[in-house]
C-alpha cells in the first residue's frame, strides 16, 4: 500500500454497542444547510413580506407563493442526494395550512391571534399523529439536525431505529413535542379572548419562541441523557457477564 492510500476508517461505535457517525462532510453539511434555511425560512418570509407590503398580494395568495420555494427545495434535493426532504416537506405542508388558516372567519386582530395558535396547534397534532405512522416526526427531524445529509450518515441514522432504545426516545420526543404545542396552542387561544389586542401582540411571540427554546434544550438533555443510560446499562451487562466468566465452576467429584 502507498503513502497515499489509506484504509477507509473503521467506523466508531459508542460504549453501549452502537455504531457511532461517520465523519461529518462539512461542505455538504454547509451546502445542505444554506438550501434549508434559504429555501424554507428566508425565501418565504421575503417572498410574503415583499408581495404583500409591496404589490399588495392578499395574505392567501402570498402564503402560497412563498410556498413554492419548499418545493424547489425537495427538488433540488431529489436531483443531488435522490431522496426527500423531510424538513421542506413539512415546510410546504404548514405554508398550504397557514395560507388555509389565513381563509376562514374574521380577519381581525383577535381573530389572527387565535388563527396562529391554530398553526402550532395543528403542528402538535401531526406530531401526535405521526405516532401511529412507523416512525414518528422527531425521527425525520432528528436526521435532519443531526446528520450532515451524507449517504453516509443517512444510512448510520436510519440503521439506529433497530435499537430499542433509540425508538423509544424518539417516540418519546416526538410525544412531548405535540403535547407542548397543543397545550401552548390551547394556552394563546384562551389568553387571546382574556388579555388585550396590544398585550398578546408582544406575548404571542415570546410564547411561540419560548415554548421552541424550552423544547430545543429539554430535547437536548433528554437526548444526552438516554444515550448515557444505554451506555450504563451495557456497561453493567458486561460486568456481570465478566463476573459470571470469572466464578470457579463447580469442583469434580
Amino acid at each position: 500500500m502507498s503513502a497515499h492510500e489509506r484504509p477507509p476508517a473503521a467506523p466508531a461505535t459508542t460504549t453501549d454497542g452502537r455504531p457511532g457517525p461517520p465523519p461529518r462532510s462539512g461542505g455538504a453539511s454547509a451546502a445542505g444547510w444554506v438550501l434549508t434555511i434559504g429555501l424554507n425560512v428566508v425565501a418565504p418570509i421575503l417572498t410574503y413580506n415583499v408581495l404583500t407590503e409591496d404589490h399588495g398580494w392578499s395574505e392567501f395568495t402570498a402564503l402560497l407563493a412563498g410556498s413554492a420555494w419548499p418545493v424547489l427545495d425537495s427538488a433540488i434535493m431529489v436531483a443531488w442526494r435522490r431522496k426527500v426532504d423531510e424538513f421542506a416537506v413539512v415546510t410546504l405542508v404548514f405554508l398550504v395550512i397557514t395560507a388555509l388558516v389565513s381563509l376562514i372567519g374574521a380577519h381581525t386582530a383577535r381573530a389572527l391571534l387565535v388563527k396562529d395558535s391554530g398553526v402550532t396547534g395543528l403542528f402538535g397534532l401531526l406530531c401526535l399523529a405521526t405516532l401511529l405512522a412507523p416512525r414518528p416526526l422527531m425521527f425525520y427531524f432528528g436526521r435532519k439536525f443531526a446528520t450532515d445529509g451524507t449517504p453516509a450518515s443517512t444510512a448510520w441514522w436510519n440503521g439506529m431505529w433497530r435499537y430499542e432504545g433509540f425508538r423509544s426516545t424518539m417516540r418519546t420526543m416526538t410525544l412531548v413535542w405535540g403535547v407542548a404545542y397543543v397545550a401552548e396552542a390551547l394556552v394563546r387561544v384562551g389568553l387571546a379572548f382574556t388579555l388585550s389586542t396590544s398585550t398578546m401582540v408582544t406575548l404571542s411571540p415570546l410564547m411561540i419562541y419560548g415554548v421552541l427554546g424550552a423544547l430545543g434544550v429539554w430535547t437536548a438533555w433528554f437526548g444526552k441523557r438516554r444515550a448515557a443510560e444505554g451506555e450504563r446499562r451495557q456497561a453493567e451487562a458486561e460486568a456481570e457477564a465478566a463476573a459470571r466468566a470469572a466464578r470457579p465452576g463447580p469442583t469434580p467429584a
